[in-house]
């Protein structure tokens, strides 16, 4: 009776410490993957390369998400990437895949070929975010929290137009915060005709 004891004592203890270190490899992996999130989605991260740091974020300085009155600053990741973490993760994916294309290939390593490929680039952008109603633009930006008797009454008419359309806010407001690329914009590039 005590061998079977014995087995029974040595069986227990290694599940029970496979138990453990499997939970603290589990905990180790899920942090290390929260480190790694927060961390690729900062401005440092982002502007790590000299092809952003260049060109998109030296365009990105001064604009209205960079410096305002109010002191409220959106970084790359804040238009770029959703915040749902299923969608994040999805997009940090896709972004990897982005960063082997063009970092890893030297597609837009100099300023001359990231220029070639701006359109290209924008366009990306933009069907990713009328696919998704521009919901990188509305975690800020909330229609139904925006005074319109602030807004002009050209602006007024705009967005009442573009709510009957079903347009989104990439239709119009692109070029915001990096240079507009030569070529058609989203509304004609992406979803087939002018408005």
């Amino acid at each position: 009776m005590s061998a079977l004891f014995k087995t029974l004592r040595a069986r227990w203890k290694l599940v029970l410490g496979l138990s453990v270190a499997g939970f603290l490899a589990s905990a180790a992996l899920i942090v290390a993957g929260a480190a790694g999130l927060a961390y690729t989605s900062t401005e440092a991260f982002c502007i790590g390369c000299h092809e952003m740091r260049d060109n998109v974020y030296a365009e990105y300085k001064g604009t209205i998400h960079d410096q305002n009155r109010t002191g409220v600053r959106a970084i790359c990741t804040d238009c770029h990437v959703p915040r749902d973490p299923v969608a994040l993760i999805k997009r940090k994916f896709e972004a990897s895949g982005e960063l082997y294309h063009h970092f890893i290939t030297g597609s837009i390593n100099t300023p001359e070929k990231f220029e070639a490929k701006r359109h290209e680039l924008a366009t990306h952008v933009w069907k990713r975010m009328k696919e998704t109603d521009s919901i990188e633009c509305r975690n800020c930006h909330k229609a139904d929290k925006m005074s319109v008797e602030l807004q002009s009454p050209k602006a007024q008419a705009r967005h009442a137009k573009a709510k009957v359309e079903n347009l989104t806010c990439i239709d119009c407001h692109f070029g915001i915060a990096h240079k507009e690329p030569d070529g058609p914009g989203p509304r004609e590039m992406v979803f087939g005709k002018a408005k």
